[in-house]
């Protein structure tokens, strides 16, 4: 009877979502020092400072990772706005001058080196081996820095791998992005945890490693996969690391 009761709760503990939630505090505690900032400041601007997503700081601890939709400015160039990434936590982040960036358009990644001295760098793993079911969190800022840069979590699942792109119903539904996704596909990570506009860029960690995995990118994905919705989903999309890895690599 003793030995069937421990092997009870030795099976409990590794199944129970309360033992599985206390490892959570520490994980936040040990990535959130990565999770940064990335937006516009702009001398004449009203408010001077705009945070546009969410990057992530790997590597050297000066380089970061981001959506390329986070920091293609458009006609906010041509306001004199700057691309700066935000570091720290708070009403007074540091603000930190990117010095250069490189894109990977078609997966929107983007690659930032910022000046200053390091910042603490998350580990990246491997996409190879997620499975479906594996338990996920993403940190980011969601509804931006209305009230300071205090980066929030959301912790979920990884429900579905699936293709970017998914044959629409007639060849006229089709934009070019579309057609070129059909003809690469690539994997993204479906997620059930919630994100939002100020998401766009988040670290995708799992939980039990505490590496990234993914990157949060609900626009790219849900221009593919959901271009027919009427109204937005509140389905999480996130690019798998692999895409990062080479992005690194690429010089």
């Amino acid at each position: 009877m003793i030995k069937i009761f421990s092997f009870a709760v030795v099976l409990f503990a590794l199944v129970s979502p309360t033992v599985r939630a206390l490892e959570l505090p520490d994980l936040i505690d040990r990535v959130r020092p990565s999770v940064v900032g990335v937006g516009t400041h702009a001398p004449l601007g009203a408010p001077q400072n705009q945070l546009r997503g969410t990057g992530f700081v790997v590597g050297d601890g000066l380089t970061v990772i981001t959506n390329h939709h986070v920091i293609d400015l458009g006609n906010e160039g041509e306001q004199n706005a700057t691309l700066v990434v935000f570091v720290g936590r708070g009403k007074r982040p540091e603000i930190r001058r990117v010095l250069a960036s490189k894109s990977d358009r078609f997966h929107d990644l983007a690659r930032l080196t910022i000046e200053g001295p390091a910042v603490t760098a998350a580990p990246i793993g491997s996409a190879d081996g997620v499975r479906e079911g594996q338990a996920v969190a993403l940190i980011g800022f969601p509804i931006g820095a209305v009230l300071g840069l205090y980066p929030s979590t959301n912790a979920g699942i990884v429900s579905a791998i699936s293709p970017i792109a998914i044959p629409q119903g007639s060849t006229q539904s089709l934009t070019a992005d579309q057609i070129r996704r059909l003809r690469e596909p690539f994997e993204v990570f479906q997620l059930d945890a919630i994100a939002y506009p100020g998401n766009s860029g988040s670290p995708v960690f799992d939980v039990a490693s505490g590496k990234v995995i993914g990157v949060v990118n609900s626009v790219l994905a849900r221009e593919s996969k959901e271009g027919l919705l009427k109204d937005p989903s509140r389905i999480t999309y996130a690019i798998p690391s692999r895409h990062v890895l080479q992005l690194l690599e690429d010089r």
